[in-house]
C-alpha cells in the first residue's frame, strides 16, 4: 500500500511539469496570435480609454469614453459628454461707442450646456487589413442628459448709474436685450451660481474611422448624428422660438489608449 502511494504521488509529480509546460505553451501561442493579428491590423484589446473633442452643427463639446471589448467585433461603451448648444441666430456684436464695451451676443438670454451620460456599443464593420489601414466601426448609444441653463448678463446704459448697470434677462428688462443701449457683455464669470436644470434623454448613431498605426493607441475620427429631447422648452434667445427637441450632426477627433 505504501508502494502504491509513492507510485501515485510520483505520477502526479511527473504530470505537474507537463501541465505547467502546456499552460506556458498555450500562453505563448495566444501572445503570438495576438501579435500576428495586430500586425495584420486587427483591433484586439480588453479595454480602451478615449478622450475627444467634437464640433456640432449647433455647438461644440468634449467627452470621455471607456470601452470593454466583449467579442472580436463588439465593445460595450460608457461615455460622458459635456457640450454647449448655441442658437443658429447667435452673433457677436460690439457697441458703437468706440468699441469700449466687451463683445456681446445680441438678444441672448441663456447659455445652454449639456452633461450627458450614455451607454452603447461599438461594432467593428471592417478591420484595418494592415497597420496603415483604417478600421471602420458603427457606434450607437443612448442615455440621460442634464441640461444646464446659465443666465446671460449684459451691461446697459442707465441714467442712475455712471458706468451703466449689469442685468440678466427678465420680463421687465426684455426690451433692453433688444434695444440700442447695450454697452457690452460681462464675460464668462457671471451666472454660475444661478444654474437651472433641464433633464432630458438622447440617442446617437455614428461611424468611427480608426487610423492609428499601433494597436495600443487610439487615433480616430467619428462622424454621426444625435437626437436630444428635454422635458421642457429651452430659452436661449429673446423673441425666438423655444424648442425641446434638438437634432444635429457632429464630427469628433479622438485620442486614447488600449490594453
Amino acid at each position: 500500500m505504501i508502494l502504491s502511494f509513492f507510485l501515485f504521488a510520483g505520477g502526479i509529480l511527473a504530470q505537474a511539469p507537463k501541465k505547467i509546460s502546456d499552460k506556458k505553451e498555450a500562453r505563448q501561442k495566444k501572445v503570438k496570435e495576438m501579435i500576428k493579428q495586430s500586425e495584420e491590423g486587427v483591433l484586439i484589446y480588453h479595454k480602451q480609454s478615449i478622450f475627444g473633442v467634437q464640433g456640432r452643427t449647433n455647438g461644440y463639446g468634449i467627452f470621455y469614453e471607456l470601452g470593454q471589448m466583449k467579442t472580436n467585433r463588439r465593445t460595450n461603451t460608457y461615455r460622458i459628454d459635456f457640450t454647449e448648444i448655441k442658437h443658429p441666430k447667435e452673433e457677436k456684436s460690439n457697441t458703437d461707442a468706440l468699441f469700449l464695451g466687451n463683445p456681446f451676443i445680441y438678444a441672448k438670454q441663456n447659455y445652454f450646456y449639456q452633461l450627458a451620460l450614455g451607454f452603447g456599443q461599438q461594432y467593428i464593420l471592417g478591420q484595418k487589413g494592415n497597420k496603415n489601414g483604417v478600421a471602420v466601426s458603427a457606434i450607437y448609444n443612448g442615455g440621460l442628459i442634464l441640461g444646464l441653463l446659465r443666465p446671460y448678463y449684459i451691461d446697459v446704459n442707465d441714467p442712475a448709474f455712471t458706468n451703466g448697470k449689469t442685468i440678466k434677462y427678465s420680463v421687465a428688462d426684455s426690451a433692453q436685450f433688444l434695444g440700442t443701449g447695450i454697452i457690452g457683455g460681462t464675460g464668462i464669470g457671471k451666472g454660475w451660481n444661478e444654474l437651472s436644470m433641464k433633464p432630458g434623454a438622447f440617442v446617437k448613431a455614428a461611424l468611427r474611422f480608426d487610423y492609428g498605426r499601433f494597436n495600443e493607441s487610439v487615433k480616430a475620427l467619428e462622424a454621426g448624428i444625435s437626437v436630444e429631447f428635454f422635458g421642457s422648452k429651452i430659452p436661449i434667445m429673446v423673441a425666438q422660438k423655444e424648442k425641446n427637441l434638438y437634432f444635429q450632426g457632429y464630427i469628433a477627433l479622438m485620442f486614447g489608449r488600449r490594453k
